[in-house]
């Protein structure tokens, strides 16, 4: 026969009463979590140039983290030579626009040059590897031909096939010269510490010279970049979300090229773009001396 001392029963119903209004709340707590959506930061890819055809898709990537609540913040992974003035600038206004609702970091892989800076330029950060190409900063384009004469050809003006004179496009070109100047000197502020004729003279940088120039915030990987957009969102506990598969994007069935850059006779993608015109480009090689 066990006798209970007076207070005993008493004494484990209470902790017993005290562990179940601790561990039932804490219990309903968790499996509340399990139902709510954790924040997310979105990660866009962009590894080829920058034309129609990935401008479109990274513009409904940007479109999906700015309607969405759960993406607080947006990391760019950049690997790409940049591409056609137009599409490039396109991407840069809506980086632009994302950045007053939430931030936006890059971090660049192989390369960042001319119009993939350009568009680098327009997050909060940015972060390379060490061996990184990044710069070349400025425009490149083919001026039209003189006006003639064809035979075969009717054309109601000088300037219908070819669209402008000659010296109206090199006025062009400096206009788009300066707006990419502009666009890095905003981007950059005081953190770049380069002159204006340094940016200009087109160079392409290793990521360790590119952040003693100010032109990258650090060296870093894309695991880093997403750690400094959480710091930049306030946000602790988080999850990661690919936006290329959120926006129901998919990629192409084929390995055919699609166009822009230009095929050698043996069917080999070139570094040269498919069509004459005016582009923020990097083309390997093109300035050697032959």
């Amino acid at each position: 026969m066990t006798i209970e001392k007076p207070g005993t029963s008493i004494n484990r119903q209470t902790l017993m009463g005290l562990a179940l209004w601790v561990i039932l709340p804490l219990t309903a707590g968790i499996l509340l979590s399990l139902f709510i959506p954790r924040p997310k930061i979105g990660i866009i890819y962009l590894n080829d140039a920058i034309y129609a055809y990935t401008s479109q898709n990274i513009q409904q990537e940007l479109a999906v983290a700015r309607n969405s609540n759960d993406v607080r913040a947006v990391v760019l992974v950049i690997n790409s030579p940049g591409g056609t003035v137009t599409d490039t600038e396109s991407l840069y206004r809506e980086v632009i626009a994302l950045r007053k609702t939430r931030p936006v970091v890059t971090v660049i892989e192989g390369m960042a040059a001319s119009g993939g800076y350009y568009l680098a330029s327009a997050s909060d950060l940015i972060f390379a590897k060490a061996s990184s190409e990044i710069g070349n900063i400025g425009v490149i384009g083919t001026r039209p031909d003189k006006p003639a004469v064809y035979e075969d050809i009717y054309s109601t003006g000088p300037y219908k096939m070819w669209g402008m004179p000659r010296d109206s496009f090199s006025r062009e070109l400096e206009m788009l010269k300066q707006g990419f100047l502009q666009a890095v000197k905003l981007g950059r502020g005081d953190r770049l510490k380069m002159s204006d004729e340094m940016i200009l003279r087109g160079e392409i940088y290793t990521g360790s010279d590119a952040e003693r120039l100010g032109m990258i915030d650090g060296l870093g990987t894309q695991s880093e970049a997403v750690e400094a957009a959480a710091r930049l969102a306030g946000l602790r506990h988080y999850q990661t979300l690919d936006l290329f598969s959120a926006a129901g994007l998919s990629k192409p069935q084929t390995n055919i090229p699609l166009g822009f850059f230009r095929q050698d006779d043996r069917g080999n993608i070139t570094a040269y773009p498919a069509k004459s015109g005016i582009y923020l480009l990097y083309i390997p090689g093109l300035g050697e001396v032959q």
